[in-house]
């Protein structure tokens, strides 16, 4: 498996609740993202750019994609 040491193992499963919902809401953002993006016609820009913004990031990607990239 892995060479972790019983220390840092509990360190990470005692941060788990803390950065579970920073996952979850990163994932959520990007298929949120990426669903709008291939709906939509139009778009600041190349839609292949937009999806690699969105998938590579991270946290911003999805943010920069709602505020920069969408054409109303």
């Amino acid at each position: 498996m892995t060479n972790l040491s019983p220390l840092v193992m509990q360190q990470l499963i005692k941060l788990l609740p803390l950065i579970l919902p920073l996952i979850l809401l990163q994932l959520a953002l990007m298929i949120i993202a990426l669903t709008d993006l291939i709906r939509r016609e139009k778009t600041r820009g190349p839609k292949w750019m937009w999806a690699i913004i969105v998938i590579f990031g991270e946290l911003l990607g999805p943010v920069l994609y709602f505020i920069i990239g969408r054409v109303e």
